[in-house]
């Protein structure tokens, strides 16, 4: 899958319009209307944040960037639709 959108010859790198948290679920909702959603259990960091400290996420630098300021956490809107995650995905019997 793509990670950039090419509008008039110019690529464009995917952007949020909103994040929100359900359950230990990240979910971002796209510029281009996309929805994703990735287990917090991808990312070292989220992994070990409580389930209040993961809803606390906004978004940075119009929409480039999801961040969690009590966890000091950035993840890339970019890296995430790439499918760039730090731990591998865990697999439940």
């Amino acid at each position: 899958m793509s990670t950039t959108v090419v509008e008039n010859d110019i690529a464009i790198e995917p952007t949020a319009i909103r994040a929100w948290v359900e359950g230990r679920i990240i979910f971002v909702e796209l510029t281009d209307g996309r929805i994703f959603g990735f287990p917090a259990d991808r990312f070292r960091i989220l992994k070990e944040a409580s389930d209040e400290q993961l809803k606390d996420v906004s978004l940075r630098l119009d929409g480039y960037a999801l961040r969690w300021e009590e966890l000091d956490e950035d993840i890339t809107v970019p890296g995430i639709v790439a499918g760039h995650f730090q731990l591998p995905l865990e697999v439940k019997n």
